[in-house]
């Protein structure tokens, strides 16, 4: 059965979509078969993984609103064992569209009981919203994934995000978690990231990622070319980055590497090592 990640946070620009595609394509590389799943009605990870969603007839909502099977509306990638499911123009309307429907929270966890056994990970991509596209993909997920840009704005509404998971926890999805909250856009010359990153810590104890996503001229390139950061530049320190990153969602389930006691180097160290050495162990940029 596929392990189902929702990639969320309701502030926008923050790498949602970005890290949806490279971590998707750096499973892919690493074996495993991957769907994507595009609820953003902008299509920007249908169109960044190099479908063109303006030529397709169906897509992610024919499956919300019109029960139409996750497998009729997939589309293949030119990376091997990754597919997606498409977001289309009609996505746009889904929100008015599914409040009459009944269990509509559930509309997309109930579509992807037919198709994720062929997967051994399902990726969702979230909208930057808190509306009813976002919550199927919440209550559909095992696990959340919250890319937060290092950058005091993408701080607020954190909060609000992690109250919307506690309600859904409590009253339409109790066994979801939140698999941990990852650094995006980092630039090392600013002093604002480790200021940042502190503030962070107090939202996800124990719940951040070793890897830290720099920012990377390559990583904005990439999708505008309908390609990955490995395909597009597979020696950036982008590329590098999302390797780390797969690696440390498929050998630590359940993200529980980080120790209380544990004094870790901060984010500057880490983006350095990963500049000088791809293959050496990951530090946790944490400082307790």
């Amino acid at each position: 059965m596929a392990r189902v990640i929702a990639i969320a946070n309701q502030k926008g620009g923050v790498g949602k979509t970005t890290t949806t595609i490279n971590l998707a394509a750096a499973l892919a590389r690493k074996g495993k078969f991957v769907l994507i799943i595009d609820l953003d009605p902008q299509a920007n990870a249908t169109s960044g993984i190099g479908v063109d969603h303006r030529k397709l007839e169906k897509g992610i909502y024919h499956s919300l609103v019109t029960d139409h099977k996750i497998s009729d509306i997939i589309a293949k990638t030119s990376i091997e064992g990754l597919h997606v499911a498409p977001s289309t123009i009609d996505l746009a309307g889904a929100n008015i569209d599914l409040v009459h429907i009944d269990r509509r929270e559930y509309r997309l966890r109930d579509a992807l009981v037919e198709g994720r056994h062929n997967y051994d990970y399902v990726l969702i991509d979230c909208p930057p919203s808190l509306g009813l596209l976002t919550l199927n993909g919440v209550v559909a997920g095992h696990e959340i994934l919250i890319p937060v840009q290092t950058e005091y704005y993408a701080l607020e509404g954190l909060g609000q995000l992690l109250d919307t998971i506690n309600l859904v926890k409590e009253r339409l999805q109790p066994d979801i978690s939140i698999l941990g909250a990852v650094m995006t856009m980092y630039d090392e010359r600013n002093r604002l990231s480790r200021s940042v990153f502190q503030e962070l810590y107090k939202y996800f104890p124990n719940k951040i990622f070793r890897t830290v996503i720099p920012r990377n001229v390559a990583l904005a390139e990439a999708p505008s070319y309908g390609q990955s950061i490995f395909d597009y530049d597979p020696t950036a320190l982008g590329a590098v980055a999302y390797r780390r990153l797969a690696d440390e969602i498929m050998w630590q389930p359940k993200l529980e590497h980080l120790q209380e006691s544990e004094t870790q180097p901060m984010p500057s160290e880490s983006i350095q090592e990963q500049k000088t050495d791809s293959h050496s162990t990951i530090n946790v940029p944490i400082q307790t």
